[in-house]
């Protein structure tokens, strides 16, 4: 399929998880991908496995430095030229009670999740508004959507997430580019694999109980594929969505209505 042929997709966060399942849902579109993460070796590893043809560039970067996102988005444009779609994957989740949570915890939080999403944003924003066309894809979470105990950084920084989204989509609606957040519930991804086993190491539970303790929050009792994020994201960047904006679609079983 070449429904977005000739758009240059920006990921972050693309070496594993949720971010290499939409690098390759967009890849089988036709876009062309800037794969941007701090782990060359496995951002490599992804680019080998797509699909034949596409044209694609590897940037290893970190979202939260600001002189980083500006070398890393001159990088893609000299590789693969302006940008259209940029998917604001990179994230990060540590745990903590409130009373427990340190400023340093805080700051990370809010660094990767948060001004990352900022900072990407702002690069990627004037090569939309030059050629009138445009797609921002937040990954945020249901935790964007409502509350979870001892994660309170992360809650706090995904609800800026989507805050973001809703501000930046009214300032963009008539200028051709979209912004919305996809929320996914409790993914199949590292991030939840650490959380599992933190589970495992506080409480002494199995992994089959830790796990079933995430997918319970879940009215359809599991746990969400990567593919069915990227599946969301890649229709939210297609030609048939562009009236969509401002929205934060849970992908999440109906944990979040």
């Amino acid at each position: 399929m070449t429904a977005l042929n000739g758009r240059h997709a920006v990921v972050t966060g693309a070496a594993q998880g949720i971010g290499a399942a939409v690098a390759m849902a967009l890849a089988e579109q036709g876009a062309s991908l800037t794969l941007v993460g701090r782990r060359v070796a496995l951002l490599e590893a992804l680019a080998a496995r797509l699909p034949a043809g596409t044209r694609h560039a590897v940037v290893a970067m970190d979202v939260s430095d600001e002189a980083a996102v500006t070398r890393g988005f001159e990088a893609a444009r000299t590789a693969l030229g302006p940008v259209s779609i940029l998917v604001n994957n990179a994230g990060q989740a540590e745990s903590a009670p409130f009373g427990k949570t340190s400023m340093a915890l805080w700051q990370r939080m809010l660094d990767v999740n948060l001004t990352g999403t900022f900072l990407c944003t702002q690069a990627a924003l004037p090569d939309m508004l030059a050629g009138g066309w445009g797609r921002v894809v937040n990954i945020a979470s249901t935790a964007g959507q409502r509350g979870y105990a001892y994660v309170a950084a992360y809650v706090a920084a995904k609800h800026g997430v989507i805050g973001l989204t809703r501000a930046l989509a009214l300032e963009m609606a008539r200028k051709g580019i979209t912004v919305n957040a996809v929320c996914p519930g409790y993914t199949e991804t590292e991030i939840l694999q650490a959380s599992i086993a933190n589970v495992i190491a506080k409480t002494g539970r199995s992994e089959a109980d830790a796990r079933a303790e995430f997918a319970k929050s879940n009215p359809q009792g599991r746990i969400v594929q990567p593919q069915e994020v990227a599946d969301a994201v890649s229709w939210l960047c297609s030609a048939g969505a562009g009236a969509i904006t401002g929205q934060s679609v849970s992908v999440s079983g109906g944990e979040v209505m």
